[in-house]
């Protein structure tokens, strides 16, 4: 199926930004709000989008018009009732992405695709509300969605392959890189982000490092920001919620570490909220809410086993993370590094999460694991995926044969 006209519906930081990289491909869009001030707000949105574009010398004042005449604003679902396919982007809330979608299945074309940018919520529930289960599908863009290349494509299990193939298709005509994941909650990346993220978390809890001390070596290692700027930038309210859905599927594996929810208590949602992990505007050095936090939660864990803090520790998690996605087949190895590269920003020196933990060697990386496990156990239980590569040889680049193959 061709794609003539697509539509957004919220025109927030991810709509509006979903919508511009519509528009610059050359493909008029509908951005759908719940009132006019809101779907004025989601033009300016995508105007600030590219004023930052002009503003660069990227393109002229004229090209941004002529992009610019390629959006329009709505308040009724009757408006959308052209387009060839839509996209999702109001809050995380499954009740409220629901009603959406069963006013999207009532007003749109019999071929129009209904896909969701949820980063965590099931494809197949919401597809269960349709009339048109095969035509729902995952396509989550990454924030910010005008600069970052990764689209995960995520079937349902009702949606027709016609439909992956024509989302794929359309993702890849917006100039992006669509990897296709198989249904899981949190997906890909953010399945093997949180675990990261909570790492980190574990780390300065119990006093192995600071905030600072984390993010500059995590700096330095290659990405493009630290763990807790990462956080603070995406919204620790957007975090929270994600982390929820892994430890509902998941268990102990994803137990988030408690400083999570007691910065998350008192309304500490980062930079949008002046506040986060961090301090922001002209806030003073110290911080007396995160010192009390962190001095409570330091005197619990006082008689606690604890390990140093390191790069590898937080990477640990995430790759044996990957090894449960792989054995459970939701992405192929190869597939996972192309995904980090692009929707995290894992940093290309190291070729990518699998192919920095060959190049450590498959056997380390379980030896680490099995380390951490007897000090914090269950986050560190090593995938059943691990100990077989290391039984059958498959050691990693060493052995020609680990995650990847070598020549």
């Amino acid at each position: 199926m061709f794609i003539y006209k697509a539509a957004v519906v919220g025109g927030g930081t991810m709509g509006s930004g979903i919508a511009q990289v519509i528009t610059y491909s050359g493909l008029p869009v509908v951005v759908k709000e719940v009132n006019a001030e809101l779907a004025q707000r989601a033009l300016s949105g995508v105007r600030r989008i590219y004023e930052g574009r002009v503003q660069k010398g990227r393109m002229t004042q004229g090209e941004l018009e002529a992009k610019m005449a390629l959006v329009t604003a709505a308040t009724e679902y009757a408006d959308l009732k052209d387009v060839d396919i839509v996209i999702e982007a109001v809050p995380e809330k499954m009740e409220l992405k629901k009603q959406v979608f069963r006013d999207l299945d009532r007003c749109l074309p019999d071929h129009a695709i209904l896909a969701t940018n949820t980063s965590a919520l099931s494809i197949s529930e919401l597809g269960a509300v349709t009339r048109r289960p095969d035509k729902v599908i995952g396509m989550h863009f990454f924030y910010p969605a005008q600069v970052m290349k990764l689209v995960e494509v995520i079937p349902g299990l009702s949606t027709s392959e016609e439909t992956v193939a024509d989302t794929i298709s359309f993702g890849e005509s917006l100039r992006k890189l669509p990897v296709r994941v198989q249904e899981c909650a949190g997906f890909l990346v953010n399945r093997l982000l949180m675990p990261y993220l909570n790492e980190a978390a574990f780390c300065v809890e119990e006093g192995s490092a600071n905030f600072r001390e984390v993010d500059q070596a995590m700096a330095a290692f290659g990405f493009p920001m630290g763990p807790f700027t990462l956080v603070d930038t995406l919204g620790l309210d957007v975090c929270h919620d994600v982390v929820g859905i892994l430890l509902e599927e998941y268990g102990n594996r994803m137990r988030p570490a408690g400083l999570w929810e007691e910065v998350y208590r008192k309304g500490r949602c980062g930079v949008k909220s002046g506040a986060g992990f961090y301090a922001y505007g002209a806030a003073p050095a110290a911080d007396p809410a995160i010192d009390e936090i962190l001095g409570r939660l330091r005197k619990e864990r006082a008689s606690t086993g604890k390990a140093p803090f390191s790069p590898e520790r937080l990477l640990l998690a995430m790759v044996n993370e990957a090894a449960f996605c792989i054995q459970e087949k939701i992405v192929s190895p190869s597939d996972i590094d192309i995904a980090l590269l692009a929707g995290i920003g894992f940093p290309q020196s190291k070729g990518g999460l699998l192919a920095y933990a060959d190049a450590w060697g498959v056997d380390e990386v379980l030896k680490r694991l099995e380390e951490l496990h007897g000090i914090y156990g269950d986050r560190f239980f090593p995938a059943p995926l691990i100990r077989r590569m290391v039984r059958a040889g498959f050691l990693g680049k060493k052995a020609g044969r680990g995650f990847l193959e070598y020549a």
